[in-house]
């Protein structure tokens, strides 16, 4: 069954369900009163998962419903799960609104939650339980990372000629989607297959319940961190987090059918080629010039090797890229968004593409995710890869496996971990910021010019908000033990994590703040000096951010602002030409 056909029921297309009620002027759902009242309630056993079974004839008086109509200002009828006012089937009305900029299989599962029949699409989820992987879920009021993983299983009708029909399947194509933590902008970081990688030990639920410890693996390629010697999703998270320093909230995972499905029911998927493309092993045959792709087209553009570019995985990755930006920008249209028939299309294709963690196995947790993401604009969303090298161990003429380049990589990353956008959303707001805080350093400097306190009148308080575990009791017994400030506390975790370590004074205090910034090699920019003077044996307070290292070692260097010319990057917005 195609994706255009599910979600019916004897033939009837779920878009066919919207009538004109003459009573209020609107467009309705029209559902049969027997269906209503079989929804299950909380707790009770789930209907199967097969399509709902068809709506009666509407009521008399009303116009019998025309195909792919959509219901003007978007205002459907039909109950909300939750039953009341309504308030639910509001929020999933104003999802179909929300799904505009983000990853397509994030904006895909935001616009499923508009879908009416609820219970049928949670029941179309897979879910795996990751065994600890993870933070446990994203939170609403902090950056988000969302690992995508395409996995090249030969799974589902007409994927057994792929290759090795018998795989039991890679990490092929990984995108840590990164959401910033204002929700203004995100980051969308392919790593590449081929990465020579350590994979750690991970632990695997069984399907009995039990929990199976699978070793890790130095040395070998990042794609067998899923799927090989049992290894599943939470074994790539682990994996990302060590590769990259970034720890992961949820993840999302697809097969072949997810590209097939989801560019058929978006009504195909517009790509650009600079030349014709015959390419016998992907069956990718293409004019040059402008195209509109869907199903086994669209899966053979983006699984293409020799296609295009330097027919390498990484020029494959640019041309997924593309294929993915132009996604959103088709699904994010006035076409489908006044579409019914495509959203029910898409909802149906993309909950049954779709494997989750816990954190997101249901359609109110997609819900809550696409939330997070509907002030995103396309123009904000940067696509980039990891930056490498071919691997110096191989010889020249048969390179097939890649190195982190460091140089690159680094900065890459530390702005994706100091939550850095990699586009101009922000550059008035910036600029902004680093004048007052070059007028800040300026008043500081001239502050701690002033006379140094001796060491026995340092009064601190040290809290660690972010540094490596156990840094506030290992900074405060070198501050006692070494440089001899024995009236220091300390207070263990801050209430909040901080971006990076940083003082905080009275200005009665700068003396005291003079001495500490120079035991510990604090510069300006970490002192932040109030407004009104503490009152006696009032303590400073030192916040130990990511930043920190150890006590006596200077603070990692501050989180670039711009990236390396060399590091390849794409904005979501802008349509490239494959070449």
């Amino acid at each position: 069954m195609d994706a255009q056909s599910r979600g019916r029921a004897d033939e009837i297309d779920p878009a066919d369900q919207w009538v004109l009620n003459p009573r209020t002027g609107h467009y309705e759902l029209q559902l049969n009163d027997s269906a209503a009242r079989e929804r299950p309630k909380v707790g009770a056993p789930r209907r199967s998962s097969s399509a709902p079974s068809a709506p009666t004839a509407p009521s008399p008086g009303v116009p019998g419903p025309r195909r792919g109509d959509a219901p003007p200002g978007g205002r459907r009828g039909g109950r909300s799960r939750k039953g009341g006012g309504g308030s639910g089937g509001g929020r999933r009305k104003k999802a179909l609104l929300i799904t505009s900029g983000t990853l397509a299989f994030l904006l895909v599962g935001g616009a499923t939650a508009a879908y009416l029949y609820y219970d049928h699409l949670n029941g179309n989820l897979s879910v795996t339980d990751i065994a600890g992987a993870g933070t446990g879920g994203f939170k609403k009021d902090q950056a988000i990372n969302i690992l995508v993983i395409g996995t090249d299983k030969r799974s589902g009708a007409g994927n057994e000629g792929y290759g090795d029909k018998d795989s039991v399947g890679h990490a092929d194509t990984t995108i840590l989607f990164h959401i910033a933590k204002d929700r203004s902008n995100a980051t969308a970081l392919s790593i590449p297959r081929d990465l020579i990688t350590n994979i750690p030990d991970c632990p695997t639920k069984q399907p009995d319940g039990t929990t199976k410890a699978i070793r890790g693996t130095k040395g070998v390629r990042f794609n067998n961190s899923l799927g090989q010697e049992g290894r599943d999703a939470g074994c790539t998270m682990r994996t990302v987090k060590e590769l990259t320093g970034i720890e992961v909230d949820n993840f999302m995972m697809v097969d072949f059918n997810a590209v097939k499905t989801l560019s058929t029911a978006v009504g195909g998927v517009p790509v650009c080629l600079e030349k014709a493309v015959d390419d016998e092993d992907s069956k990718l045959k293409l004019s040059q010039g402008e195209h509109r792709l869907e199903g086994e087209q669209a899966l053979a553009f983006v699984r293409t090797r020799h296609a295009f570019g330097n027919e390498s995985d990484l020029d494959r990755i640019k041309t997924q890229q593309q294929f993915l930006g132009s996604m959103m920008r088709e699904m994010k249209s006035k076409e489908t968004l006044t579409s019914p028939k495509k959203f029910f299309s898409l909802a149906e294709a993309a909950t049954k593409s779709l494997t989750v963690d816990q954190g997101l196995g249901s359609i109110d947790k997609l819900t809550d995710l696409a939330g997070e993401l509907k002030d995103i604009d396309l123009k904000n969303i940067t696509f980039t890869t990891m930056p490498v090298l071919d691997n110096p161990a191989e010889p020249a003429n048969r390179k097939a496996t890649v190195i982190v380049n460091q140089g690159l990589a680094d900065p890459l990353l530390q702005m994706i971990r100091g939550d850095v956008s990699l586009t101009e959303v922000e550059k008035k707001e910036q600029a902004a910021k680093e004048a007052a805080d070059a007028d800040a350093k300026a008043k500081q400097d001239a502050l701690l010019q002033g006379n140094r306190a001796p060491a026995g009148d340092v009064r601190v308080s040290v809290y660690n908000g972010g540094g490596p575990s156990g840094s506030a009791s290992t900074t405060l017994k070198w501050l006692q033990d070494t440089k001899g400030m024995s009236k220091t506390s300390n207070q263990g975790n801050a209430p909040a994590k901080v971006g990076a370590t940083q003082l905080e004074y009275a200005p009665n205090q700068a003396g005291q703040a003079r001495a500490l910034a120079d035991a510990m090699g604090l510069p300006a920019t970490a002192l932040k000096m109030g407004t009104t003077d503490a009152a006696a044996k009032t303590p400073m307070k030192l916040t130990l951010g990511p930043d920190f290292q150890k006590p006596g070692t200077p603070l990692a260097p501050p989180v670039p602002q711009e990236l390396p010319k060399d590091v390849q990057q794409a904005q979501a917005d802008k349509a490239i030409c494959a070449k």
